[in-house]
């Protein structure tokens, strides 16, 4: 078992074109002998956001804390704490932070999929 308290896990920052304020935690994943999952955690700054992409596996995302909209199926919704969501394989998708506080995202990938 891993008992972990996740902003002890030191982030990958993305600030560049496609990626805003992004810091990406891998919580579990391969190096922990995790074979079917990866479980990350993206902490989005206000006004920042994720790449606007796609890729071949479906994704659940669970929003611990903050506010923002997320696109998917051509059209953007709100997100705040305590809304779950399920992103199917090839949809594009993307997260944008609209509020004045930290977006925190739970994001659970299957193991094929890049860790980050």
């Amino acid at each position: 078992m891993k008992l972990i308290k996740y902003t002890d896990i030191k982030p990958t920052n993305f600030d560049n074109g496609p990626a805003k304020g992004v810091a990406a935690r891998v919580l579990i994943g391969k190096a922990d002998g995790a074979a079917n999952f990866c479980m990350r955690v993206f902490e989005i700054a206000p006004g920042g956001h994720t790449p606007k992409h796609t890729h071949d596996w479906e994704h659940e995302m669970f929003v611990h804390s903050g506010a923002g909209e997320v696109y998917g199926n051509g059209q953007w919704q709100p997100l705040h704490a305590g809304k779950a969501m399920f992103i199917p394989a090839n949809e594009e998708h993307q997260m944008k932070n609209t509020g004045k506080e930290l977006l925190v995202v739970v994001c659970l990938v299957p193991a094929k999929a890049p860790e980050l």
